[in-house]
């Protein structure tokens, strides 16, 4: 069975020590960690697979905790809090934690969105373990493992954005994406209707890619729609 590693940042020792107890009888290692500076060390010295964060806590915060781990991982964090106000729960998840659990709280819920969290985890890298680490299309070579797009073996400098748009795209060569689908994708933010930033990129992308921009082969407006990339 294997053993998950929890960092627990929580000043409060009977409720530390109540949790670290629970967790340790369900097969969890549980590090302990009583203010902000000292979880921030051991978060810097071990490898964990979740953090357990109470945001009140002495020297520094739990959301500045919060943002020294995300700097670094994509762990899964859970804040415990006494706060239970829906501006600190949007605050807390907005920063970058995955859940939110209330005090009081018991033992059981605190086990039950240990197993949710992680079981995401474990989805979302068994998916990511399944994509190619390769794409091409026609003469384009692209290496997700180092993030680099070659063509005709010659390095293309693209920036995060026009890397991203093109692994949309080559992800599903000939599916048609509309300006919104790629805005949200690759933004990550609602669209507004603003079509000129995702035009801009694309015309940069093409002057990169393409022999000649002005004629298109690899990406392709879908009039009235979007774009699609073609295979060649």
């Amino acid at each position: 069975m294997e053993t998950y590693r929890i960092l627990l940042v929580e000043d409060d020792t009977e409720i530390s020590e109540m949790l670290k107890n629970y967790l340790s009888t369900e097969n969890y290692e549980v590090v302990c960690a009583f203010d902000g500076q000292e979880a921030c060390a051991k978060f810097d010295e071990a490898d964990f697979d979740l953090v357990l964060l109470d945001l009140m806590i002495p020297k520094i915060s739990g959301m500045g905790v919060m943002e020294h781990i995300r700097r670094k991982s994509f762990l899964p964090i859970i804040i415990l809090s006494a706060k239970d106000t829906e501006s600190d729960k949007t605050l807390g998840l907005g920063l970058g934690a995955d859940d939110y659990i209330t005090k009081p709280f018991s033992v059981v819920e605190v086990l039950a969105r240990i197993k949710a969290a992680l079981r995401r985890t474990m989805h979302y890298d068994s998916v990511k373990a399944k994509e190619p680490a390769i794409l091409q299309a026609g003469e384009l070579i692209m290496n997700l493992t180092d993030y680099t797009v070659t063509k005709r073996g010659e390095t293309v400098e693209l920036t995060a954005k026009e890397f991203e748009i093109l692994k949309i795209l080559m992800q599903n060569p000939k599916k048609v994406y509309t300006k919104e689908q790629l805005y949200s994708l690759v933004w990550n933010d609602a669209y507004l209707g603003d079509e000129n930033a995702v035009n801009v990129h694309i015309s940069r992308l093409r002057n990169k890619i393409e022999d000649d921009s002005r004629k298109p082969v690899y990406i392709l407006t879908v009039w009235g729609i979007g774009y699609k990339l073609e295979t060649v």
